[in-house]
């Protein structure tokens, strides 16, 4: 479902500063490293290593992309097509705006940062969701255009097939697996095995930081939403920004799971008369918009109830990019947001633990 921020900083989908120049630069090198892509190689790597991936057809619930060769100009909807992209060397021409998780940069932080360090254009932002500019997409001339984890309509769908070979998602919106995702477009820009390659440095680089965190896994946790006062959701356990969490070590809370899902969200409305039922949660985990929307939900005597909560043993951030970072799966944010998140972590334990 889509990150949107509303005034409790929540959001249905994800929801969503950098380490430093030189760390985001590090981190950028070694991943790329990692996958096979030099600095120097980058920008034509996906060429020179797609060899004989094409013609290649793509299925969708949306319909069948038919890609015969390959795509130049990249165009992505949705998100962590973009970072995907770029981390197998297609840094794109156009890209979907995300205001609520970019910086003073106008852009996702780890976006710009990956872009600059390989020397490339940023890609021109345009209007995404219900109110999609498919006249600035026909501008940009795409070759193929990537929206695995997207909202995207059928409606729009068969407005942007006739501009390009357009990816959609396979089941339902906002629904794809991350890792389900880097395949989808990996094989789009004809580099599957490449793919499997930043799959595999994904998962080692979340077990290198649980290893570094091993009283984590005796703690569980929620991660939890609110559309404002009186209201209360649960993220389950196969949703991305709760995937993050587990990977680094902690456990979720078994309560979790057996909420009603709210369809096709990832996530279930309990409402907060049923907060009481997340009371064997150690950790609970969510975000805010601000600091004044913060103090408005912590008020509410039966969110104050909670265990976590009453002990401070809360992970919660009013940053937006790192919000966005740490609530997707994708090669540049989870690099991105690790170092970050692990303080944040450390405090709510320690407060766990008291």
């Amino acid at each position: 479902m889509p990150f949107v921020s509303t005034r409790s900083g929540a959001s249905a989908r994800p929801g969503r500063r950098a380490f430093g120049a030189a760390a985001a630069a590090a981190a950028l090198t070694l991943l790329l490293g990692a996958c096979g892509f030099s600095e120097e190689s980058s920008s034509s790597s996906g060429e020179s290593k797609a060899g004989g991936a094409f013609p290649v057809s793509i299925k969708s619930a949306l319909g069948t992309a038919e890609i015969t060769e390959q795509p130049k100009r990249v165009v992505t909807l949705g998100q962590g097509s973009t970072e995907t992209a770029i981390a197998l060397g297609h840094t794109p021409v156009g890209m979907e705006r995300y205001d609520w998780g970019s910086d003073k940069t106008g852009y996702m932080p780890w976006i710009y940062e990956a872009v600059k360090e390989k020397g490339d254009k940023l890609p021109k932002q345009f209007t995404g969701g219900e109110e999609l500019d498919i006249e600035a997409i026909t501008e940009l001339e795409p070759d193929v255009i990537l929206a695995p984890w997207s909202g995207l309509t059928q409606k729009q769908y068969d407005i942007l097939k006739d501009i390009a070979p357009t990816v959609a998602y396979p089941g339902k919106a906002w629904t794809t697996k991350w890792d389900q995702q880097i395949d989808i477009i990996a094989k789009a820009l004809g580099q599957p095995d490449d793919g499997d390659k930043l799959t595999t440095t994904i998962k080692k680089q979340l077990a290198d930081a649980a290893a570094t965190r091993p009283a984590y896994k005796d703690h569980t946790f929620s991660y939890i939403y609110t559309t404002g006062p009186g209201t209360l959701g649960v993220f389950r356990s196969s949703e991305q920004r709760v995937e993050v969490v587990s990977s680094l070590g902690l456990k979720v809370d078994p309560v979790v799971d057996t909420f009603k899902e709210t369809d096709g969200t990832d996530s279930s409305v309990i409402g907060l008369e049923n907060a009481n039922k997340l009371g064997d949660s150690d950790l609970i985990f969510t975000f805010y918009t601000d600091a004044k929307t913060r103090k408005e939900i912590e008020a509410q005597k039966l969110y104050k109830a909670m265990p976590a909560v009453s002990k401070g043993a809360v992970v919660a951030s009013n940053d937006n990019p790192f919000v966005t970072a740490s609530s997707m799966i994708n090669p540049l944010t989870v690099p991105w947001s690790i170092e970050r998140y692990l303080p944040l972590i450390d405090k709510a334990v320690a407060a766990a633990d008291k």
